[in-house]
């Protein structure tokens, strides 16, 4: 019932992300009508709350910042997940990857109150000697593998969900499973690693 509730709590994401993909092909149409965007400030003379970086130089907010590092601290969790999984220690396996699950939702609702609420990202990237083309072509591309890593995260849970006996033990679903996992995985990955170049393209070269 718990790894359901988590399932259900991480489907709520996609709202987001098809909301994010909309806005950015909107921009993408027309990047010079974003000149005309409000000039709301804050300490540091952008809108919204700003992040845990902006010590080191990041213009980003406080929910870019949350998404980008947990995203990364994911990603050992995952290889921890993978080496638990081929140990034979099955149950740890699901319970890492309920963790992750809850994670990722937790970082999406986040991100999606940040910046829909709380602050701007398109007044903190405009400083980016890269706006707005190099930016706004980072974030379709990263947009790309996060929505793929969503669709295939969820499909690679559910499908575990339905075909392994709790506990959960090996069986025919194995393969297919494995096949998928890794699928996953290098989405994930992807996705990571294309975060991080529309991070520094955006909020701090």
């Amino acid at each position: 019932m718990a790894f359901s509730t988590q399932i259900a709590a991480f489907g709520g994401g996609r709202a987001g992300l098809e909301s994010e993909f909309r806005s950015f092909l909107t921009i993408a149409r027309n990047p010079l009508s974003l000149n005309d965007l409000p000039a709301e400030t804050t300490t540091t003379g952008h809108a919204g709350i700003d992040g845990f970086l902006s010590g080191v130089g990041s213009r980003a907010s406080l929910g870019m910042d949350v998404v980008l590092v947990g995203l990364l601290a994911l990603l050992p969790v995952l290889a921890w997940s993978v080496q638990e999984a081929r140990r034979g220690r099955f149950l740890t396996h699901k319970r890492l990857q309920l963790f992750i699950v809850t994670a990722l939702a937790i970082a999406i609702v986040i991100f999606e109150l940040d910046v829909r609420i709380f602050s701007d990202w398109k007044l903190r990237a405009r400083p980016s000697p890269f706006w707005p083309a190099g930016v706004l072509w980072a974030l379709g591309i990263r947009l790309v593998f996060a929505i793929s890593t969503f669709v295939l995260w969820t499909w690679v849970v559910w499908e575990a969900l339905l075909r392994f006996p709790r506990p959960p033990v090996p069986g025919t679903h194995g393969p297919r499973h494995r096949r998928m996992a890794r699928l996953a995985a290098l989405d994930l990955l992807l996705t990571a690693v294309t975060g991080m170049i529309f991070y520094w393209l955006a909020f701090v070269a």
